[in-house]
């Protein structure tokens, strides 16, 4: 599903070259659940961006269902994130002026799902998640973990192939940061490819295979 050859990335400043990950030879499988650690400035987060096309490498080449990620222009960069990618971030990401049914209908409008079947999606996955009563409220009346339900259930709304999860429990205390890991095991368990970053052991035992990057090298 994941073909990474040499991904390099650095920023320039007058000569001089800061790296942020360096060579890194990589494959995910399809159905596969990956855990990514290691210490803060290691290059995790960098590593997820490039993988969610959110950001692009220096050099090397990067495959994604054997199509070159690394040879495209930002337009089809854009259309292949939306149609195939799930993003889950610590600071939940849900815009605050909507509701949590208007956020979550919002990736559905940029795939230009129409009407009647965006309303049908919305209603199931407020019904799978137990959120239906919260629905017509704003972010700022949830609490963490009800805001990261929403944002991984707005993640998965659109049925990506691949969720990327970026220390998805950092802002939640550990029950609530349970039940986030529980209901990511269980999106795995039904088929769906997941790749977190994580600082914690506990969480990273949820894979079924664990990364450690150091100084922007893969430990081998």
């Amino acid at each position: 599903m994941i073909r990474l050859n040499n991904i390099t990335k650095y920023y320039e400043n007058k000569f001089i070259k800061t790296y942020v990950l360096r060579n890194i030879n990589l494959e995910i499988n399809e159905g596969e659940f990956v855990s990514v650690m290691g210490p803060s400035g290691a290059g995790k987060s960098t590593l997820l961006y490039i993988i969610g096309m959110l950001d692009t490498a220096s050099e090397g080449e990067y495959y994604f269902y054997d199509e070159p990620v690394h040879k495209m222009k930002e337009k089809k960069l854009a259309e292949l994130h939306k149609s195939h990618i799930g993003f889950v971030f610590q600071q939940y990401h849900l815009i605050d002026e909507l509701t949590v049914y208007e956020n979550l209908e919002t990736p559905l409008l940029y795939q230009k799902i129409k009407s009647s079947e965006r309303k049908g999606m919305v209603a199931d996955i407020l019904d799978r998640f137990n959120i239906v009563a919260k629905k017509d409220l704003f972010p700022n009346q949830l609490s963490g973990g009800q805001q990261q339900l929403v944002a991984i259930a707005r993640a998965i709304i659109a049925k990506p192939k691949l969720i990327l999860a970026d220390e998805p429990t950092g802002n939640l205390h550990s029950d609530q940061g349970k039940e986030i890991m529980e209901l990511l095991k269980k999106l795995n368990e039904d088929g769906t490819t997941i790749i977190q970053v994580t600082h914690s052991k506990e969480n990273a035992e949820y894979g079924n295979r664990i990364i450690k990057l150091n100084d922007g090298w893969l430990d081998k």
